[in-house]
């Protein structure tokens, strides 16, 4: 059976919001990750890139990935995977997904992804989304949540766990702190 591993880029207050500094964030919180990305968090980032070979989005982060990936050069490593990895996203509300190699998954979550985990290939890596991770942690579906903590207070933007309405005990798998100041935490989820 395929893992759906969840990865995100966290602030020390639980934000996750749009790392880069494509969004809605006020001007002085943009590009809160940066200052600590390295080489060395790009390979473990690689690392769980190279076990997978589909992602699951959410309407808010494929929409994002959509206008930006298409237009990096086919040569960039990651451009490449980006562009032509199989990519599922759960909308109620996008008719379709025209993004190469896109599907979209409607009706009940819990028994689409129960299907996609039960079909053959590698992990399937959830990457951003928020909103839907949350839902996916509710539901018992994330076999591995994967945080990049980043060492700032941001006091704005959407947070992990804003709205949740359930508890989730996680036992740690792996921690690494890196020169950049990031940490990377592994945690599997307690299911039901």
């Amino acid at each position: 059976m395929r893992k759906l591993n969840a990865a995100l880029f966290i602030t020390l207050d639980g934000v996750v919001e749009a790392p880069g500094g494509e969004t809605t964030l006020p001007e002085y919180a943009r590009g809160w990750s940066m200052p600590y990305t390295s080489d060395e968090v790009g390979a473990v980032i690689g690392g769980a890139m190279a076990t997978s070979d589909a992602m699951l989005l959410g309407r808010k982060t494929y929409e994002g990935f959509a206008a930006f990936w298409p237009n990096i050069p086919e040569d960039d490593p990651f451009g490449n995977i980006m562009n032509n990895r199989t990519k599922y996203v759960v909308s109620t509300t996008l008719n379709k997904a025209e993004w190469k190699n896109s599907h979209l998954i409607k009706g009940d979550l819990t028994e689409q992804i129960q299907k996609l985990k039960q079909q053959p290939g590698q992990d399937i890596n959830t990457v951003g989304s928020a909103t839907l991770v949350r839902s996916l942690l509710k539901a018992d579906l994330v076999d591995q949540l994967q945080l990049m903590l980043c060492p700032v207070v941001l006091g704005v933007g959407d947070r992990l766990f804003d709205g949740a309405d359930f508890m989730k005990s996680m036992k740690i798998l792996d921690v690494k702190a890196f020169d950049s100041g990031m940490t990377y935490l592994r945690l599997q989820p307690e299911k039901k």
